[in-house]
């Protein structure tokens, strides 16, 4: 057992595909002796697990790490504060641990909340982490479009809580991504059709899984039911 502090590696592994985890990442993946990632729901694999699932070899620790999808702040701290005590028993160790992280690390992602709690609770941790495919990135991919052209202005709002608030990003957003759009899509759907901006967008649910969908004309659609992983993507201004 080495004396030094493991290192706590972030690993991008992508939005669905196992082939989208970087050569770096995959690596590292199969290097590392425990491997940890967001525990799925009800005893389900996580989409993180599933998709580094094919790289793992039966001798890595796998570390299921609970985090409630809720938004209590209070549960949520608490949450991280253990996954960073369970993540720091190996580190202490002098093991290395990484944590795939779905999409990109840096791209609101969970890996970003445990990491801060770890360097907060144990200033001397190290951490090093891994870029990757994020979800508008994979979406433009899939649909065989450019996400962005020249100078046109980007806007990615994570979560929409007010309608209003998508109203007044279109007035100078040249194109616009809506992540969680599945709970407001009814609402954001009478926006797109005010605006005669239904043909200028897409949806795409579970991009880059097995179960991808796509949705180009949302024209006859003012209903869908769609799942927690669904983008939609505007161009309001044509590219």
């Amino acid at each position: 057992m080495r004396e030094s502090i493991g290192i706590f590696y972030g690993i991008s592994v992508g939005t669905g595909d196992p082939e989208l985890i970087t050569i770096k990442g995959l690596k590292l993946l199969q290097k590392v002796s425990v491997i940890a990632f967001p525990a799925g729901i009800n005893h389900q694999p996580g989409l993180a697990e599933q998709i580094i699932s094919p790289w793992l070899s039966s001798q890595q620790k796998k570390l299921p790490l609970i985090f409630p999808y809720v938004q209590d702040e209070a549960r949520l701290q608490q949450a991280w504060k253990q996954a960073a005590i369970d993540v720091w028993g190996y580190l202490q160790q002098g093991v290395d641990v990484a944590f795939a992280c779905e999409g990109d690390v840096s791209f609101y992602s969970t890996f970003t909340y445990l990491a801060q709690t770890l360097l907060a609770t144990y200033p001397q941790v190290v951490i090093k982490t891994v870029p990757g495919v994020c979800s508008p990135m994979a979406v433009a991919s899939v649909l065989g479009i450019p996400l962005t052209l020249r100078s046109q202005r980007l806007a990615i709002l994570p979560a929409l809580y007010r309608v209003a608030e998508l109203e007044e990003v279109l007035t100078w957003a040249d194109v616009v991504v809506l992540l969680k759009v599945s709970s407001v899509y009814n609402e954001v759907w009478t926006i797109l059709q005010k605006l005669n901006l239904l043909d200028k967008a897409w949806i795409v649910e579970r991009a880059t899984q097995a179960e991808e969908k796509i949705y180009r004309d949302l024209g006859d659609r003012p209903h869908l039911t769609l799942s927690y992983f669904s983008l939609l993507i505007i161009q309001v201004t044509p590219s």
